[in-house]
Protein backbone atom coordinates (compact mmCIF):
# COMPACT_ATOMS: atom_id res chain seq x y z
CA UNK A 1 0.00 0.00 0.00
CA UNK A 2 1.01 3.63 -0.54
CA UNK A 3 2.99 4.98 2.43
CA UNK A 4 1.09 8.28 2.27
CA UNK A 5 -2.39 6.92 1.46
CA UNK A 6 -3.13 3.35 2.59
CA UNK A 7 -6.01 3.15 0.13
CA UNK A 8 -3.85 3.76 -2.94
CA UNK A 9 -2.21 0.69 -4.55
CA UNK A 10 1.46 1.39 -5.42
CA UNK A 11 2.46 1.45 -9.10
CA UNK A 12 4.34 -1.45 -10.64
CA UNK A 13 7.99 -1.31 -9.61
CA UNK A 14 7.14 0.57 -6.40
CA UNK A 15 5.85 -2.36 -4.38
CA UNK A 16 7.98 -3.34 -1.43
CA UNK A 17 8.18 -6.95 -2.55
CA UNK A 18 10.71 -9.45 -1.29
CA UNK A 19 13.47 -10.26 -3.79
CA UNK A 20 13.54 -13.50 -5.73
CA UNK A 21 15.54 -16.09 -3.80
CA UNK A 22 18.16 -18.06 -5.74
CA UNK A 23 20.30 -20.95 -4.53
CA UNK A 24 23.67 -21.82 -6.08
CA UNK A 25 25.32 -25.11 -5.11
CA UNK A 26 29.11 -25.49 -5.33
CA UNK A 27 30.66 -27.67 -2.65
CA UNK A 28 34.28 -28.31 -3.71
CA UNK A 29 37.13 -28.56 -4.68
CA UNK A 30 39.31 -25.45 -4.96
CA UNK A 31 40.10 -25.76 -8.68
CA UNK A 32 36.46 -26.46 -9.50
CA UNK A 33 35.37 -23.61 -7.23
CA UNK A 34 37.65 -21.16 -9.03
CA UNK A 35 36.40 -22.36 -12.41
CA UNK A 36 32.88 -21.53 -11.22
CA UNK A 37 33.77 -17.82 -10.86
CA UNK A 38 32.46 -17.21 -14.40
CA UNK A 39 29.13 -18.96 -13.76
CA UNK A 40 28.81 -17.16 -10.41
CA UNK A 41 29.23 -13.81 -12.18
CA UNK A 42 26.77 -14.80 -14.92
CA UNK A 43 24.12 -15.83 -12.41
CA UNK A 44 24.49 -12.54 -10.56
CA UNK A 45 24.27 -10.57 -13.83
CA UNK A 46 21.14 -12.51 -14.84
CA UNK A 47 19.49 -11.99 -11.44
CA UNK A 48 20.75 -8.52 -10.39
CA UNK A 49 18.02 -7.91 -7.82
CA UNK A 50 17.71 -11.43 -6.45
CA UNK A 51 18.84 -12.62 -3.03
CA UNK A 52 21.44 -15.22 -4.01
CA UNK A 53 22.63 -17.82 -1.52
CA UNK A 54 25.62 -20.09 -2.07
CA UNK A 55 25.61 -23.55 -0.51
CA UNK A 56 29.22 -24.69 -0.10
CA UNK A 57 31.61 -26.23 2.44
CA UNK A 58 33.79 -24.61 5.15
CA UNK A 59 37.08 -24.36 3.16
CA UNK A 60 35.47 -22.09 0.56
CA UNK A 61 33.04 -20.06 2.67
CA UNK A 62 35.38 -17.13 3.33
CA UNK A 63 36.45 -17.01 -0.31
CA UNK A 64 32.80 -16.83 -1.36
CA UNK A 65 31.95 -14.18 1.23
CA UNK A 66 34.70 -11.93 -0.12
CA UNK A 67 33.23 -12.13 -3.62
CA UNK A 68 30.57 -9.76 -5.01
CA UNK A 69 28.23 -12.51 -6.19
CA UNK A 70 26.34 -13.70 -3.11
CA UNK A 71 24.08 -12.19 -0.49
CA UNK A 72 24.53 -15.15 1.85
CA UNK A 73 26.93 -18.08 2.09
CA UNK A 74 26.00 -21.32 3.83
CA UNK A 75 28.89 -23.65 4.63
CA UNK A 76 26.90 -26.69 5.77
CA UNK A 77 26.47 -28.17 2.30
CA UNK A 78 28.13 -31.52 2.91
CA UNK A 79 26.89 -33.07 6.15
CA UNK A 80 28.16 -36.50 7.03
CA UNK A 81 25.90 -39.35 6.01
CA UNK A 82 26.27 -40.56 9.62
CA UNK A 83 25.04 -37.31 11.15
CA UNK A 84 21.23 -37.31 10.89
CA UNK A 85 20.89 -34.15 12.99
CA UNK A 86 23.08 -32.22 10.53
CA UNK A 87 21.00 -33.53 7.66
CA UNK A 88 17.81 -32.49 9.42
CA UNK A 89 19.17 -28.98 9.96
CA UNK A 90 20.07 -28.72 6.28
CA UNK A 91 16.64 -29.98 5.22
CA UNK A 92 14.92 -27.43 7.44
CA UNK A 93 17.13 -24.66 6.15
CA UNK A 94 16.59 -25.52 2.49
CA UNK A 95 12.86 -26.07 2.83
CA UNK A 96 12.35 -22.87 4.81
CA UNK A 97 14.30 -20.55 2.51
CA UNK A 98 11.68 -20.34 -0.23
CA UNK A 99 14.07 -20.62 -3.16
CA UNK A 100 12.43 -20.12 -6.53
CA UNK A 101 15.36 -21.41 -8.58
CA UNK A 102 18.44 -23.53 -7.93
CA UNK A 103 21.62 -23.64 -10.01
CA UNK A 104 23.41 -26.86 -9.13
CA UNK A 105 26.98 -26.29 -10.32
CA UNK A 106 28.29 -29.29 -8.41
CA UNK A 107 26.12 -31.70 -10.44
CA UNK A 108 27.08 -34.70 -8.33
CA UNK A 109 24.90 -37.48 -7.00
CA UNK A 110 24.89 -35.78 -3.64
CA UNK A 111 23.91 -32.34 -4.90
CA UNK A 112 21.26 -33.82 -7.21
CA UNK A 113 19.62 -35.39 -4.18
CA UNK A 114 19.23 -31.90 -2.72
CA UNK A 115 16.42 -31.24 -5.19
CA UNK A 116 14.13 -33.28 -2.97
CA UNK A 117 15.32 -31.30 0.07
CA UNK A 118 14.62 -27.93 -1.54
CA UNK A 119 11.16 -29.01 -2.67
CA UNK A 120 9.59 -29.54 -6.07
CA UNK A 121 8.27 -26.00 -6.46
CA UNK A 122 11.72 -24.57 -7.15
CA UNK A 123 13.06 -24.52 -10.70
CA UNK A 124 16.24 -26.59 -10.98
CA UNK A 125 19.23 -26.24 -13.29
CA UNK A 126 21.42 -29.32 -13.18
CA UNK A 127 21.27 -33.05 -13.82
CA UNK A 128 18.83 -34.10 -11.07
CA UNK A 129 15.95 -36.27 -12.32
CA UNK A 130 12.93 -34.09 -12.99
CA UNK A 131 14.94 -30.86 -13.26
CA UNK A 132 12.99 -28.06 -14.91
CA UNK A 133 16.12 -26.87 -16.74
CA UNK A 134 18.29 -29.97 -17.21
CA UNK A 135 21.74 -29.89 -18.73
CA UNK A 136 20.58 -32.22 -21.45
CA UNK A 137 23.84 -32.96 -23.21
CA UNK A 138 24.83 -36.65 -23.12
CA UNK A 139 28.47 -35.65 -23.73
CA UNK A 140 28.64 -33.19 -20.85
CA UNK A 141 31.29 -35.26 -19.06
CA UNK A 142 33.61 -34.90 -22.08
CA UNK A 143 33.55 -31.08 -21.85
CA UNK A 144 35.94 -28.80 -20.02
CA UNK A 145 34.43 -27.73 -16.69
CA UNK A 146 33.97 -24.13 -17.79
CA UNK A 147 32.33 -24.94 -21.13
CA UNK A 148 30.10 -27.51 -19.44
CA UNK A 149 28.88 -25.03 -16.84
CA UNK A 150 28.37 -22.30 -19.41
CA UNK A 151 26.23 -24.60 -21.55
CA UNK A 152 24.26 -25.65 -18.48
CA UNK A 153 23.45 -22.02 -17.72
CA UNK A 154 22.60 -21.30 -21.34
CA UNK A 155 20.07 -24.12 -21.23
CA UNK A 156 18.60 -22.40 -18.15
CA UNK A 157 18.15 -19.14 -20.08
CA UNK A 158 21.33 -17.25 -19.17
CA UNK A 159 22.85 -15.53 -22.19
CA UNK A 160 25.28 -12.97 -20.78
CA UNK A 161 28.62 -14.09 -19.38
CA UNK A 162 30.65 -11.10 -18.17
CA UNK A 163 34.29 -11.83 -17.32
CA UNK A 164 34.48 -12.41 -13.57
CA UNK A 165 36.37 -9.67 -11.76
CA UNK A 166 38.75 -10.90 -9.05
CA UNK A 167 40.10 -7.58 -7.77
CA UNK A 168 38.34 -8.35 -4.48
CA UNK A 169 40.78 -11.23 -3.98
CA UNK A 170 43.59 -9.23 -2.40
CA UNK A 171 45.79 -9.11 0.70
CA UNK A 172 48.68 -7.21 2.24
CA UNK A 173 51.90 -8.87 1.04
CA UNK A 174 54.13 -6.66 3.18
CA UNK A 175 54.89 -9.36 5.79
CA UNK A 176 56.41 -11.56 3.06
CA UNK A 177 59.15 -8.99 2.25
CA UNK A 178 59.14 -9.97 -1.42
CA UNK A 179 61.55 -8.54 -3.98
CA UNK A 180 60.22 -6.35 -6.81
CA UNK A 181 60.31 -9.31 -9.24
CA UNK A 182 59.66 -12.91 -8.34
CA UNK A 183 58.18 -16.10 -9.74
CA UNK A 184 55.74 -18.49 -8.09
CA UNK A 185 56.25 -22.25 -7.84
CA UNK A 186 53.44 -24.60 -6.78
CA UNK A 187 55.06 -28.04 -6.29
CA UNK A 188 52.23 -29.68 -4.34
CA UNK A 189 49.09 -31.54 -5.36
CA UNK A 190 46.61 -33.92 -3.82
CA UNK A 191 48.48 -36.17 -1.32
CA UNK A 192 46.57 -39.18 -2.61
CA UNK A 193 47.70 -38.62 -6.19
CA UNK A 194 51.50 -38.39 -6.23
CA UNK A 195 51.53 -38.89 -10.00
CA UNK A 196 50.24 -35.32 -10.37
CA UNK A 197 53.46 -33.92 -8.86
CA UNK A 198 56.50 -32.88 -10.83
CA UNK A 199 59.42 -33.78 -8.53
CA UNK A 200 60.59 -31.05 -6.17
CA UNK A 201 64.17 -31.60 -7.31
CA UNK A 202 63.12 -30.69 -10.86
CA UNK A 203 61.47 -27.55 -9.56
CA UNK A 204 64.80 -26.81 -7.88
CA UNK A 205 66.63 -27.19 -11.20
CA UNK A 206 64.13 -24.85 -12.80
CA UNK A 207 64.45 -22.26 -10.03
CA UNK A 208 68.23 -22.37 -10.13
CA UNK A 209 68.19 -21.35 -13.78
CA UNK A 210 65.79 -18.41 -13.45
CA UNK A 211 66.93 -14.79 -13.55
CA UNK A 212 64.70 -13.91 -10.59
CA UNK A 213 63.96 -15.50 -7.20
CA UNK A 214 61.16 -18.02 -6.83
CA UNK A 215 58.58 -18.08 -4.05
CA UNK A 216 57.13 -21.49 -3.20
CA UNK A 217 53.47 -21.60 -2.14
CA UNK A 218 51.40 -24.44 -0.75
CA UNK A 219 50.13 -25.86 2.49
CA UNK A 220 52.23 -26.41 5.59
CA UNK A 221 52.59 -30.08 4.67
CA UNK A 222 54.49 -29.03 1.54
CA UNK A 223 57.31 -27.34 3.46
CA UNK A 224 59.68 -30.27 2.69
CA UNK A 225 59.07 -29.62 -1.02
CA UNK A 226 60.10 -26.00 -0.55
CA UNK A 227 63.23 -27.15 1.31
CA UNK A 228 64.14 -29.50 -1.53
CA UNK A 229 63.78 -26.66 -4.03
CA UNK A 230 65.82 -24.29 -1.88
CA UNK A 231 68.60 -26.88 -1.64
CA UNK A 232 69.18 -26.43 -5.38
CA UNK A 233 68.19 -22.76 -5.59
CA UNK A 234 69.37 -21.02 -2.39
CA UNK A 235 67.51 -17.80 -3.12
CA UNK A 236 64.14 -19.54 -2.92
CA UNK A 237 61.49 -17.90 -0.70
CA UNK A 238 59.44 -20.37 1.34
CA UNK A 239 55.82 -19.22 1.73
CA UNK A 240 54.35 -22.67 2.38
CA UNK A 241 51.74 -22.61 5.12
CA UNK A 242 51.63 -18.80 5.12
CA UNK A 243 49.13 -17.94 2.37
CA UNK A 244 45.35 -17.99 2.40
CA UNK A 245 43.25 -17.72 -0.76
CA UNK A 246 43.33 -13.91 -0.70
CA UNK A 247 47.12 -13.88 -0.45
CA UNK A 248 47.37 -16.32 -3.37
CA UNK A 249 45.28 -13.96 -5.46
CA UNK A 250 47.48 -11.01 -4.49
CA UNK A 251 50.64 -13.00 -5.25
CA UNK A 252 49.21 -14.02 -8.62
CA UNK A 253 48.69 -10.39 -9.58
CA UNK A 254 52.24 -9.39 -8.61
CA UNK A 255 54.30 -12.38 -9.76
CA UNK A 256 56.12 -12.36 -13.10
CA UNK A 257 54.84 -15.88 -13.79
CA UNK A 258 53.92 -19.13 -12.07
CA UNK A 259 54.70 -22.81 -12.66
CA UNK A 260 52.73 -25.49 -10.89
CA UNK A 261 51.04 -28.85 -10.95
CA UNK A 262 47.37 -29.59 -11.54
CA UNK A 263 46.23 -28.34 -8.15
CA UNK A 264 43.76 -25.79 -6.77
CA UNK A 265 46.17 -22.93 -6.01
CA UNK A 266 47.36 -22.95 -9.62
CA UNK A 267 43.78 -22.35 -10.75
CA UNK A 268 43.46 -19.43 -8.35
CA UNK A 269 46.79 -17.89 -9.36
CA UNK A 270 45.91 -18.21 -13.07
CA UNK A 271 42.47 -16.67 -12.53
CA UNK A 272 44.14 -13.70 -10.81
CA UNK A 273 45.90 -12.93 -14.11
CA UNK A 274 49.34 -14.41 -13.55
CA UNK A 275 51.02 -15.94 -16.64
CA UNK A 276 50.82 -19.58 -15.60
CA UNK A 277 52.38 -22.79 -16.88
CA UNK A 278 50.45 -25.83 -15.62
CA UNK A 279 52.19 -29.21 -15.63
CA UNK A 280 50.06 -32.28 -16.30
CA UNK A 281 50.81 -36.00 -16.23
CA UNK A 282 48.55 -38.89 -17.20
CA UNK A 283 46.40 -38.73 -14.04
CA UNK A 284 44.32 -35.76 -15.19
CA UNK A 285 43.25 -34.44 -18.56
CA UNK A 286 43.83 -30.74 -19.30
CA UNK A 287 41.10 -30.89 -21.94
CA UNK A 288 38.66 -31.34 -19.06
CA UNK A 289 40.18 -29.35 -16.22
CA UNK A 290 43.11 -27.14 -17.27
CA UNK A 291 43.36 -23.81 -15.44
CA UNK A 292 41.92 -20.82 -17.25
CA UNK A 293 43.08 -17.23 -17.13
CA UNK A 294 44.37 -14.39 -19.29
CA UNK A 295 47.68 -16.18 -19.96
CA UNK A 296 47.79 -19.92 -19.33
CA UNK A 297 49.81 -22.65 -21.04
CA UNK A 298 49.75 -26.39 -20.41
CA UNK A 299 52.67 -28.80 -20.64
CA UNK A 300 51.68 -32.46 -20.48
CA UNK A 301 54.03 -35.43 -20.21
CA UNK A 302 53.11 -39.14 -20.19
CA UNK A 303 55.33 -39.61 -17.14
CA UNK A 304 55.54 -36.39 -15.19
CA UNK A 305 58.56 -37.49 -13.16
CA UNK A 306 60.54 -37.80 -16.41
CA UNK A 307 59.78 -34.26 -17.59
CA UNK A 308 63.06 -32.35 -17.89
CA UNK A 309 63.55 -28.88 -16.45
CA UNK A 310 64.81 -27.75 -19.86
CA UNK A 311 61.45 -28.59 -21.43
CA UNK A 312 59.63 -26.61 -18.76
CA UNK A 313 62.01 -23.70 -19.20
CA UNK A 314 61.37 -23.69 -22.97
CA UNK A 315 57.59 -23.77 -22.50
CA UNK A 316 57.87 -21.01 -19.93
CA UNK A 317 59.87 -18.85 -22.32
CA UNK A 318 57.15 -19.17 -24.93
CA UNK A 319 54.46 -18.24 -22.41
CA UNK A 320 56.26 -15.17 -21.10
CA UNK A 321 57.25 -14.02 -24.58
CA UNK A 322 53.66 -14.30 -25.76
Amino acid sequence: MNALDPNVEPAAGQRDEPPTRILVIKLAALGDFVQAFGPFAAIRAHHPDAAITLLTTPPYADLARRSPWFDAVWSDGRPSWRDPSAWWRLVQRLRGAGFSRVYDLQTSRRSSRYRALVGGAAEWSGIAPGASHPHANPRRDAMHTMERQREQLEMAGIRRFPPPKVDWLDADLGPFALPPRFALLVPGASPGRPGKRWPAERYGELAAGLDLPAAVVGGAAEKPLAAAIAARAPGTIDLTGRTDFAALGALGRRAAFAVGNDTGPVHLIAAAGCPTLALFGPESDPALCAPRGPAVAVLRHPRLAALEAAEVRAALAGLVAG
